[in-house]
C-alpha cells in the first residue's frame, strides 16, 4: 500500500499540476463555455481516462519503450499531432458555424467528446514519459508490489484531475452565454480553437523526448 504520507504529498502535487494552464484544461474550459457543464464534465472524464493507460503503462514498465525508442515515441507522437492538426482543420472548416449556448447534448454527442478526450491524452507520449517519472517519487519500494502503488496514485490523479477540470469548466460556463451572445466574440471563438489546437498539434510534432 502507499504510505499516508507519500499520499498526501501526491495529493498535494497532483491538484497543483491540475490547476496549471495547459491543453487539457483550457479545452474542458472552451467546451464549458461554448456548450454545457456536462459537456465539461464528459470532456474532463476523457481526458482522464486516458490516465488508466499511462499509468499502466508506467508500472509494467512500458513507458520506457518511449523514453528508450526513439521510433516508438515518434510513432505515437505524429499520431497525436495528426490528430490535434485534423481537429484544427474541423474548427476552422466550421468557424463560420453558430454557436449556441447550453445546447442538450445527446447521447452520442457526449460519446464523441468523450472519445476525443481520451484519444487527446493517450496520444501524448511526453505524458506517458511524464507519468514514469512522476509516480515513482512516492512510491515506496519497501512496502512491495510497487504496480499496484503505482496504479492506486494514478487512480487518484484521475479522480483530482476529474475534479478540478470540471470545475474549471463549471465556472467557464457560467460565463459561456455572455461570451457565446456576443457576435464579435463568438465569430472569432472556433478561429481562435483552430488555432490552439494546431498551435498544440505542431508543439508535439517538434517535441522531443
Amino acid at each position: 500500500m502507499v504510505e499516508l504520507t507519500n499520499l498526501y504529498l501526491f495529493l498535494g502535487a497532483s491538484i497543483l499540476l491540475a490547476f496549471s494552464p495547459g491543453p487539457d484544461n483550457i479545452y474542458v474550459m472552451t467546451q464549458g463555455i461554448t456548450r454545457s457543464k456536462k459537456a465539461a464534465f464528459v470532456t474532463s472524464l476523457g481526458l482522464s481516462s486516458g490516465v488508466i493507460i499511462h499509468t499502466t503503462a508506467a508500472a509494467f514498465g512500458i513507458s520506457a519503450i518511449f523514453h528508450t525508442s526513439e521510433m516508438a515515441f515518434n510513432v505515437v507522437k505524429f499520431l497525436g499531432a495528426f490528430y490535434l492538426i485534423y481537429m484544427a482543420y474541423k474548427a476552422f472548416k466550421h468557424r463560420n458555424d453558430k454557436l449556441t449556448f447550453g445546447q442538450k447534448e445527446s447521447a452520442k454527442d457526449l460519446k464523441a467528446l468523450y472519445t476525443k478526450g481520451f484519444i487527446m491524452n493517450i496520444l501524448n507520449p511526453k505524458v506517458s514519459i511524464f507519468f514514469l517519472a512522476f509516480l515513482p517519487q512516492f512510491v515506496n519500494v519497501s512496502n512491495g508490489n510497487v504496480p499496484m502503488q503505482m496504479i492506486i496514485l494514478g487512480v487518484v490523479f484521475m479522480i483530482v484531475t476529474i475534479v478540478v477540470f470540471t470545475s474549471m469548466g463549471v465556472i467557464a460556463n457560467k460565463f459561456g452565454e455572455k461570451i457565446v451572445s456576443n457576435p464579435s466574440i463568438s465569430k472569432y471563438l472556433n478561429t481562435i480553437t483552430a488555432g490552439v489546437f494546431f498551435s498544440l498539434g505542431l508543439k508535439l510534432a517538434l517535441s522531443e523526448r
